[in-house]
Formats: structure tokens, sequence, C-alpha cells
């Protein structure tokens, strides 16, 4: 054995070691999807406080009741109370694992240190959001007269925590206003504002302005609270129509591919290339090296180390705009770095034949990479669904996404656009669908190619939960590349995946405020 192929086998077992290792700690994180539910549910509520006028237009009346429904803040409390009770289940496994840490080793490593701090700023994350639950439970629950119920959920804020104690002070004036107004406190509307979002935000200061008797201030509520509904409306409308489209669409081409299979069988659309292989002139040591020591070695401990040490701001406390902007620079260390490895280890067997890495604008890709992705969205939404329930919560999630659902700087978001929507696809499908999967038919049939393609396709991200609806939007991508044999197919349908779910969440980020 060669002292080069001794190098790269031993770098393979690092790379799998640590790359499992990160899969694992995903684990410990929570996911962001239920919280991202909880956004539209506020916008939900929103769009109920909408009163309409006797000479509004019906059909915007009976949108607000398709969308809303009859019972608006009872299902906003089952889901705040869902997502309060997996926090609490979050929480109380991280504090076990925290327990099982200081017992093994009093004194750990650098690394066991590192997992330590990095599971306190997980439970600090658990315990927030479970007072800013609670805080908004219990203005839910006084809508629905359950003041004992209200009670107990803001009893249950910590009143003094390193956590947030203003979360405290903020209970303390919702009792006052709602249950016991002697002890109403002079900053209250500080609080409110500082505490609350949205509609919960909305219906506290209402409170608190008729208890002061300054009409004035109630009658601006109350217009912004309808103007604030009728957006609410516009943008729920979008965040539903959109998506149930492109099912729509998306079911009908799975059926109309699915008969075509049975009636035309090999001559079907789908069938099309579905067993050609590449002809591939290097050897698994070559794919070896792209993916070990190009993706993980210099994308995972080279550009994080380099990253470390340039001027750029980190962390919480920095503005999104710079966090937007570490995250491209970031990513695009990590697209260069890799794709230069490819291609030096390719260099020696060019030119390559026609069929790789394949760009042509004037072939079909368009139809390709947008029916790819209507098939998709059916497809990865059922699985996510049952994908979810499975993980409970857990499992972690892209930080880009809360990134997003929490800025409203366009300048951020549009860094966030072009690293989703435009770096990601191209990076991405050169690697896994113009790389990966071809070399992998020099060993594989074209059907297992893909499915072990988009498996590491999923593990790339290292976010357990993610990885089975990875995989299948992954075995959809390599469908439409191994049939379209067009690199933009994919790189299209990558896109627009990355886009939709960037809009959606834009959407409904900006009724937060």
């Amino acid at each position: 054995m060669t002292p080069k192929r001794i190098f790269l086998t031993l770098l393979t077992v690092i790379a799998i070691v640590l790359s499992g290792s990160n899969l694992f700690q995903s684990l410990q994180r929570p996911q962001s999807q239920s919280l991202i539910e909880l956004y539209q549910t506020d916008i939900s509520l929103q769009a109920a406080a909408w009163k309409p006028e006797e000479n509004t237009d019906g059909n915007f009346k009976q949108l607000q009741a398709a969308i809303v429904g009859s019972q608006p803040v009872e299902n906003a409390i089952k889901q705040y109370e869902q997502v309060r009770d997996s926090a609490k289940k979050n929480l109380e496994r991280v504090q076990n694992q925290l327990t099982q840490s200081s017992v093994k080793s009093p004194q750990t490593s650098d690394i066991l240190n590192g997992e330590v701090l990095e599971l306190k700023k997980i439970a600090r994350e658990q315990q927030k959001l479970i007072a800013e639950l609670d805080l908004r439970l219990g203005i839910l629950k006084e809508q629905q007269g359950k003041a004992e119920s209200a009670l107990k959920d803001w009893n249950d804020v910590p009143q003094n925590t390193v956590i947030s104690p203003q979360y405290g002070e903020t209970a303390k004036v919702l009792i006052a206003l709602w249950q016991d107004r002697s002890n109403l406190q002079p900053n209250a509307e500080e609080f409110i504002q500082k505490n609350l979002e949205g509609w919960f935000r909305s219906v506290a200061l209402t409170q608190l302005y008729q208890f002061q008797q300054r009409q004035d201030l109630v009658n601006q509520i109350n217009s912004s609270t309808q103007q604030m509904a009728q957006n609410a409306l516009i943008k729920l409308a979008i965040i539903a129509t959109l998506p149930a489209l492109g099912v729509l669409i998306g079911l009908g081409i799975l059926i109309f591919s699915i008969a075509q299979i049975l009636i035309k069988g090999k001559d079907s659309v789908l069938a099309q290339n579905g067993n050609l292989a590449w002809s591939t002139p290097w050897d698994g040591e070559i794919i070896l090296q792209v993916f070990v020591v190009g993706f993980f070695f210099v994308g995972q401990i080279i550009v994080p180390e380099l990253l470390s040490v340039l001027p750029i701001p980190r962390g919480a406390a920095v503005s999104v705009r710079i966090q937007a902007f570490y995250v491209l620079t970031s990513y695009l260390f990590v697209a260069f770095g890799a794709l230069g490895v490819l291609y030096f280890s390719i260099k020696n067997f060019f030119p390559l034949a026609e069929d790789w890495f394949r760009f042509h604008f004037r072939d079909k890709w368009f139809l390709w990479g947008f029916g790819g992705y209507c098939a998709a969205l059916p497809i990865v939404l059922l699985v996510s669904v049952i994908n979810q329930k499975l993980w409970e919560g857990q499992g972690g999630s892209n930080p880009l996404l809360q990134l997003v659902l929490k800025s409203q700087d366009s300048v951020a978001l549009a860094i966030f656009f072009f690293t989703a929507a435009i770096a990601a696809p191209l990076f991405e499908e050169i690697l896994f669908r113009g790389f990966l999967l071809p070399s992998l038919t020099k060993y594989l049939p074209v059907w297992g190619s893909i499915i072990i393609s988009s498996v590491l396709f999923a593990a790339a991200h290292f976010s357990l939960s993610e990885l089975i609806p990875l995989t299948s939007l992954g075995i959809i991508l390599g469908i439409v590349y191994t049939r379209s044999r067009n690199l933009l197919a994919p790189m299209l349908l990558h896109s627009l995946w990355n886009s939709g779910t960037l809009l959606s969440l834009f959407i409904v980020g900006s009724s937060s405020s």
C-alpha cells in the first residue's frame, strides 16, 4: 500500500468518526420546524382579529374563514402547549446529559468542555423559549376565559433568572393587567413592548390602555390591528396557495409519470437513460480523495480554522448583516476548496466524455427542473410530516432557517438568498450529482448510485432530523439528473426548493414585529 493510500485511508476513518460525531451532536439540538409553525400560528391570530365592515367584499370574508378557521385561539393554545411540552422534554434531556458529563469526568478534556458549553447553550435557549411560551399561553388562555390556567402559566415564568430577568417582570405585568391591577408597574408598557410581539403585544397593550383610560391609544391599537390583520390574511393566502398549487401540479406529474411507466414501460419519459451508466475513467481512490480531502478535510477543518483567524465578528451579538456575510464567506471558502480539490484530482483525465458535467442551455432542462420541483413537493412534504413525528422535535436544523426567520434586513436577506438559492445549488449539484453520482455508476447500478449519493448529500448537512427528507429530495434530484443528463436541471430544482423555503420564512417572519 502506497503512502498516499495509507494517508487517505487514515483520513477517511477520521472523516467518518468526526462526521458521525457531528451528526450525533445534532440530536442534542431541537428542530426549527415547530418554531416556524408557531410563527404561522401567530399570523393566523392576527388574521382572526380582522373585523370586516359591512360593505367589505364577501370573498375576503370567505378567505378569512377558510384560512383562520372557527377556533383560532383554541388551536393556537394546542399548538403552543405542544411546543412547550417538547421544549421541556428537550431541556430535561440536556440537563440529564450535563449531569452525566459532570459525573463522568470532573477534569474534562477540551473536547468534552466544548460539548458541555454547547449543552449549556442549548439549555439556556430552551429555558428562554419556555418562558416566552408561558407568557403567550397565559394571554391566549385569558382570551378563552381560563383565568386560573393563565395565572399558573405566568407564575411558572422564572422571576429571577440569568436567562432573562425581564420575562419574570413581564409575567408580573400580565398578572396585574388581568388579575391584580393594584400591583401594576409604572413601566408596564416598556415590558410589553420589549418582550411581546405581534398579536400578543396588541392584546396586552389594549388591556393596558383600557385600564389607563387612554382611549386615543386604544383607537390607534385597534386601527393598526385591523391593518395587520388584513396583511396577515394576504400573507397566509400566499403561504398556503403557492405551495398547494405546486403540490397539485406535482401530484398530477406523479400520476402521469406512473401511468406512463405502466403503459409504455421502457419507452416512458422516466425510463430514459434510467440504466445508462457513465464511462468513469478514475477509480474509487479519486472519489475518496475528492470527498475526504476536498469536502471534509478542507471544508470542515481547514476552512473553519482559516476563518477563525480572519477579523470577522461572530456570535449572537453581531448584526444580522455580518452573520449573513459570515455564512456566505464560509460557504464560498468550502465550495472553492472542495471544487479545487475536485479539479486537481481529475484534471489528468481530461478531456472527459461529453456527458460529464454537462451544461446545455438549449435542452429541456427547465421542464425537468420545474417538473422535478413540483413532484418533490408532495413527496418531501409527506416524508417530512412522518419524519417530524419520529424525531419529536429533536435532531437539529439548518441554523440558516432561524437567521432568515428572524431577519427583516433587506441586505442580509439578499445575502442569504444568494447563498441558499444560487451558491448552494451550483456547488452541491456539481459535487454530488455532477461528480459523485456518475462516479458511483462504475461500481453500482444507476438506481443504487442515486440512493448512495442522496444519503451522502443528506448526511453532509449534519442534521439527523433532516437526513430522511433530504435523502428523498436527493433521490428526486438524482432522477432528474440521470434522466436529463444536464446539470442545469437539478440546479434549477435545488434553487427553486431553497428559494421557496426562504420566501416562506421571510413572509412568516415579517409578521412578528
